[in-house]
């Protein structure tokens, strides 16, 4: 390669994404104090750009724009240019979205915002075209002018920037507005399954028209309400909501019907073709939700599904070591020799690729079908290619088909006269051999940083999937990862998570030079995923480390006048505003996911006091779930969890014998959003014990396998019947 002609601070960083950025002419500097004390000191405004590696208009702004010396000198000469990855920072990538989306009534990525020298936002957008055009200024329009302003009307800034800061942090807060208790679960469950049933595509699943997205808060959400409501109207038509989502997306083109897993979004009400970049925390969230269909629907169409997600995982995003990476890119090399990167290119494919690749005629079928009819016809494969020019604005996709599952098994297998069995086999052959070609393919960046969060909704993807499935495997893999989390994101000096860590040299673990603190949502989702290992494990040191978590949470983030957690720390003077999320987006608010995760505490300690906290998260949001649930679903979900008591379900008996793993297989197999599951194994020094002591008078009956539902730590009759405990499960 050519040696780079410029070369700035960002080569000395971690982060996949600054590093792309390395050799850009702009001087960029990550975020910290040295950027801070150039601006103070030259008295210069900063220009702050904040993206993340495997954004798409990330890149295009990037080869415009941060590539062109020409806008790097005006860059450079007004301004000092600071990079920050979302998601390593996602603190300061919220202060200033939060302002972005204030001023413009927008916001997304690249996130561009202009700051005054102490570090208030005064202008700001998103993506900018590098020149002026018909609808839209050019960046280096903006820049020059905002340095014009800067030199002209300094004060004027500094005042606008001042009142701007001031209303972010009125409008932003949340706290508990006198009542202090918990808005009725009914009510709350009832408007929120009713917002969510209007916007709802009775078609085609999913809950707007386009573009489409997962949304596993809202699936988790109709799940819990179908439990709840199990033998009314509105619960089946909840379930059904889910399921047909679910489906849909499995059989559409946002589901990689090749290299498995599940892009990010559609672009399209039909989940045909997706915006193709693969997201940890989607995986993590689906292989869940995709595992519930499956206990309460039994249907293995599900379970299959959740077998794909986590072999893309494994294969894919896997570091050796244990720990997940972040994302997959969107855009690649359509070939070794392409010059130029376009969106989807590596999961794509013309006609007459798999004509070539499939020309085998099948035995059994209508004279003259050849492997490659079948697949083309089954996949709804064109010969002009299948994407609609409306949803293609670049013209990448051209000629190109996204496959999705256009007919059923039986449809395609009726329409070529085959026994369905068979075409099964046949599917799978294809999809192999298309695997294959694939794989010559240059493929897409893989970011490898490694986040706890995002690791926390994964090893919960793999441990909920291991229970409800009864597959050992994916419950070593989630033991596997929550033990790289205690050894590369975790101080034991401190007792506190680190956010991130990265793949070094030679696929070793580094970390940064001074190592990035946890967030709110690394605390918050580790801590929901090491009780989902214990449930599946039963081992209970990780119970034991994600109650010191809980402690540390506590201590780190709760915010004891207006109630609930705060996202960051308090006492970094670099962050301007203290926030609460207010919002269920790609993944669940942190203060939603809280409130279950204190109740959980609470069952495995004793400690009661954990859930007056749950209690009073729910009386901060309270005014929020009352008016508009459907933007909090997880933490509606959370409320019904608190109204109902969670039921600690005891089993006792040798974690080893049958039929202590006939009971826990059981308790497995049944979707309830309300149970803990504990073993008490008659280890009478065990944590537990320690943490429970009515567990000591819980004893076998008649020396069998024993279960106990158990309320506030009052505990039902002995039952050592599987179909008796079946029955006491549901909610």
């Amino acid at each position: 390669p050519s040696v780079p002609r410029h070369t700035n601070r960002l080569i000395n960083e971690k982060s996949p994404y600054l590093l792309q950025h390395a050799h850009n002419p702009v001087d960029w500097y990550p975020w910290g104090q040295e950027a801070f004390d150039k601006a103070k000191t030259e008295n210069k405004l900063i220009f702050l750009s904040v993206g993340y590696s495997t954004c798409h208009w990330c890149h295009v702004m990037e080869e415009e724009s941060f590539k062109s010396k020409e806008i790097g000198e005006i860059m450079n000469e007004h301004f000092v240019c600071i990079k920050v990855d979302r998601e390593e920072r996602p603190d300061v990538d919220k202060v200033y979205m939060t302002f972005v989306q204030a001023t413009s009534g927008g916001g997304g990525w690249p996130m561009s915002v202009w700051l005054t020298p102490d570090l208030k936002p005064f202008a700001g957008g998103t993506y900018f075209p590098p020149e002026d055009g018909v609808h839209r200024v050019g960046f280096r329009t903006v820049l020059l002018r905002i340095a014009e302003q800067w030199k002209e009307n300094r004060d004027a800034l500094l005042e606008s920037s001042q009142r701007i800061l001031e209303a972010l942090r009125h409008t932003s807060e949340i706290c508990v507005q006198g009542q202090e208790s918990p808005p009725p679960a009914k009510e709350v469950m009832d408007t929120c399954f009713q917002q969510l049933s209007r916007s709802y595509d009775e078609d085609y699943g999913g809950f707007s028209k386009s573009p489409k997205f997962p949304t596993p808060v809202n699936l988790n959400f109709l799940f819990t309400y179908w439990a709840l409501h199990q033998t009314t109207p509105e619960g089946a038509q909840a379930l059904q909501m889910a399921l047909h989502t679910l489906k849909m997306m499995a059989h559409g083109g946002i589901h990689d019907h090749i290299g498995q897993g599940f892009h990010r979004y559609s672009t399209d009400q039909h989940w045909h073709v997706p915006h193709f970049e693969k997201m940890l925390y989607d995986q993590g969230q689906l292989a869940a939700m995709y595992s519930t269909a499956f206990q309460i629907s039994g249907d293995e169409f599900f379970a299959d599904v959740v077998r794909d997600i986590l072999l893309y995982v494994s294969r894919d995003l896997s570091d050796q070591a244990g720990g997940f990476y972040s994302a997959e890119d969107a855009d690649s090399y359509p070939t070794a020799t392409s010059g130029e990167k376009q969106e989807g290119a590596f999961c794509v494919w013309a006609a007459e690729e798999l004509r070539a690749l499939l020309p085998d005629p099948v035995k059994g079928a209508t004279e003259g079908t050849t492997l490659a009819d079948v697949f083309m016809h089954h996949y709804g494969v064109e010969e002009a290619g299948n994407v609609d020019p409306m949803k293609d604005p670049h013209q990448e996709l051209k000629g190109k088909n996204v496959l999705i599952a256009r007919c059923s098994p039986e449809q395609t297998a009726a329409q070529f006269g085959l026994e369905p069995v068979w075409l099964s086999a046949l599917l799978q052959e294809c999809r192999q051999r298309l695997s294959s070609a694939r794989a010559q393919r240059p493929r897409p960046h893989l970011d490898t940083k490694m986040l706890a969060a995002w690791n926390g909704l994964m090893i919960s993807g793999f441990a909920q999937a291991g229970a409800a499935l009864g597959e050992q495997g994916y419950v070593s893999r989630a033991v596997q990862a929550a033990a790289f989390l205690r050894t590369h994101l975790f101080d034991p000096n401190s007792g506190r998570l680190l956010r991130s860590c990265y793949r070094g040299k030679d696929n070793s673990v580094e970390q940064s030079a001074v190592p990035i603190q946890g967030f709110l949502e690394d605390y918050v989702f580790v801590i929901q995923a090491l009780f989902d290992v214990y449930e599946a494990s039963l081992d209970q040191g990780w119970l034991e480390w994600a109650l010191h978590l809980q402690h540390m949470q506590d201590k780190l983030f709760w915010d004891p006048k207006g109630f609930a957690y705060f996202s960051t720390e308090g006492g970094d003077p670099s962050l301007l505003l203290r926030l609460k999320d207010d919002q269920d987006g790609a993944e669940p608010t942190p203060n939603s996911v809280s409130v279950t995760n204190l109740l959980r505490a609470a069952c495995y300690s004793g400690h009661m006091d954990w859930v007056e906290k749950a209690r009073k998260i729910l009386a901060a949001f309270s005014e929020r779930l009352q008016k508009i649930p459907i933007t909090l679903p997880e933490m509606v979900r959370a409320t019904a969890v608190f109204h109902h008591t969670l039921k600690q379900v005891v089993v006792c008996g040798d974690p080893q014998g049958e039929d202590t793993k006939e009971m826990l297989h059981c308790v497995r197999s049944v979707f309830s959003p309300n149970k803990v599951l504990m073993v008490a194994d008659g280890d009478s020094t065990g944590f537990l014990y320690r943490q429970l002591p009515f567990l000591a008078f819980l004893e076998r009956k008649d020396g069998k396998a024993t279960a106990y539902i158990c309320s506030n730590f009052t505990c039902s009759l002995p039952v050592t019947s599987v179909q008796e405990l079946r029955g006491m499960l549901s909610p």
